[in-house]
């Protein structure tokens, strides 16, 4: 995509000097852009990119003479970083789509992409070509006082599709989902002061600044950080308890209105647990919930930093049917740039909102191009390409777990009975989620390391089960493309197996 600055005006003495309708005036940049030199230019880089990464065509090992020069990059990375990788994981720059080429030669099936922020996967062509377009604009960094048309257009574009099925309106555009989060947050206390309470799901979690580690509910990302954000917890949807679970919340959330009434300036709505497990619930849970917040006066804040443009709507609140609910609502990773979306009644005061940065020029038309990708590119409905993707990785899911019924042991319940309607497979269209060696952590963990060997990225979610997680490029995945992932998974549950 080219920059498109506003046209420049014309002196004054200029507009006598023809009429206006003969007027071709246009900015230098513009002029720039469609300079033919240039677009060839990109064009021939862009042929380089796509031959180089046709030669990238499956799972491969190390390369013998790049080991020496990978380790030292480790061990600089833990010196600079206090700590050693999680994974050791340093990239080369070029992959072709679901594969990723690492800085030692070898070759992995990348099902994690960055934790669902690299949609169309490594080297699409297209992007880059909207990358190097956007690399000759003015500034690296756009800001909240000094953007390009950029800022516009990517707003103008998510608030189109928000605004589809919900009274979403206006947009604050920022550089992480954290920070979306903390943003929406804000606009929720702005709205209901004085109260200060936050209502959130068990399990739920909103990243890691100060006040986002106290509302998410995991006890390691808070250790030693001073609790003065006040939260209560909801259980989320249990397929246990059946249609009791959502009477059991909905108990559990009078009991709050009615121990500290008027207090409450939002309830966090995570339609798909991320970090969390991937648990997802029905509109029949969430439609209870989210109708007696507004009877309470209470914003309904929906968390879609992860789910947004993975499931089998651009917004998951769309999929189910919540949009007449929402607030608020928050979205990233895949859409590289991130938003804080509100209504027109949450739209704050002046000064509230800000940042030096929105993000780079480069993230601002890349993501624009990905949103035009995902609205247009048949991802959605029941036989979307995110839906397919589920489908295949259920059905590859399936064949392991009946083949190797010894890996997956029964997943105990927090009562302590066995889960019984909870499947060890599933997830929601590009999220996925499987179960081995009945949840255990430190089990889990060593799998992934021996898959990272093996030849596939995959990272664990959940807090007790723990799963293996797959967020695999939904722009670049082919579903016939599980089958060589499974394969190399298979290896790396039974060499895990062994190990016990």
């Amino acid at each position: 995509m080219s920059p498109r600055p506003a046209t420049t005006a014309a002196p004054s003495q200029a507009s006598h000097a023809a009429p206006a309708a003969e007027a071709t005036e246009t900015t230098i940049a513009a002029s720039l852009a469609a300079n033919g030199s240039v677009r060839r230019s990109i064009e021939a880089i862009v042929r380089e990119v796509t031959v180089a990464r046709e030669s990238i065509t499956g799972a491969r090992g190390p390369l013998a003479d790049l080991a020496a020069g990978y380790e030292d990059a480790l061990e600089r990375l833990a010196a600079a970083k206090g700590k050693p990788a999680l994974y050791p994981y340093v990239g080369s720059g070029l992959g072709n789509g679901p594969l990723v080429e690492l800085a030692d030669g070898s070759v992995k099936w990348d099902m994690i992409s960055g934790i669902g922020v690299h949609a169309f996967g490594h080297s699409d062509p297209e992007l880059i070509a909207t990358a190097l377009s956007a690399a000759m604009s003015d500034t690296v960094m756009q800001g909240n006082l000094q953007f390009n048309a950029d800022s516009i257009e990517f707003a103008e574009l998510v608030l189109a599709e928000a605004g589809r099925t919900s009274r979403l309106r206006h947009a604050f555009l920022c550089n992480s989902g954290v920070i979306a989060n903390e943003s929406g947050l804000k606009v929720c206390y702005q709205k209901n002061a004085p109260a200060s309470r936050v209502l959130a799901f068990a399990d739920c979690f909103m990243g890691r600044t100060t006040t986002m580690a106290q509302i998410g509910d995991s006890a390691a990302g808070r250790v030693g950080i001073p609790l003065n954000t006040p939260v209560d917890y909801l259980p989320f949807h249990d397929p246990e308890q059946g249609e009791r679970s959502t009477q059991q919340t909905l108990a559990q959330l009078q009991q709050y209105l009615d121990r500290y009434p008027g207090q409450h300036a939002c309830m966090v709505f995570e339609l798909v647990q991320g970090e969390g497990g991937f648990n997802a619930g029905p509109r029949e849970f969430f439609e209870p919930l989210m109708k007696a917040c507004r009877e309470g006066g209470i914003a309904v804040f929906v968390d879609e930093v992860q789910t947004f443009g993975r499931t089998e709507a651009m917004f998951h609140f769309e999929q189910l049917g919540l949009g007449e609910y929402v607030d608020v609502v928050t979205l990233g990773k895949m859409s590289q740039i991130c938003a804080c979306l509100y209504t027109e009644a949450f739209n704050p005061k002046p000064g509230l909102l800000s940042g030096t940065f929105v993000g780079s020029t480069v993230a601002l038309q890349v993501g624009r191009r990905v949103l035009e990708r995902l609205r247009d590119g048949g991802f959605y409905g029941g036989s979307g390409r995110n839906a397919l993707l589920q489908h295949a990785f259920r059905e590859h899911a399936q064949k392991l777990i009946s083949a190797h019924p010894q890996w997956f042991p029964p997943v105990r319940h927090p009562a302590g009975s066995v889960r019984e309607r909870t499947p060890l497979f599933g997830g929601v269209g590009g999220m996925m989620r499987l179960t081995p060696f009945g949840g255990n952590k430190a089990k889990i963990t060593r799998a992934l390391h021996i898959l990272f060997a093996e030849g596939v990225i995959a990272f664990y979610c959940g807090h007790g089960p723990y799963h293996i997680r797959f967020l695999p490029p939904i722009g670049a995945m082919q579903p016939e493309q599980f089958g060589e992932v499974f394969a190399i998974l298979e290896r790396a549950l039974g060499a895990a197996a062994r190990e016990e």
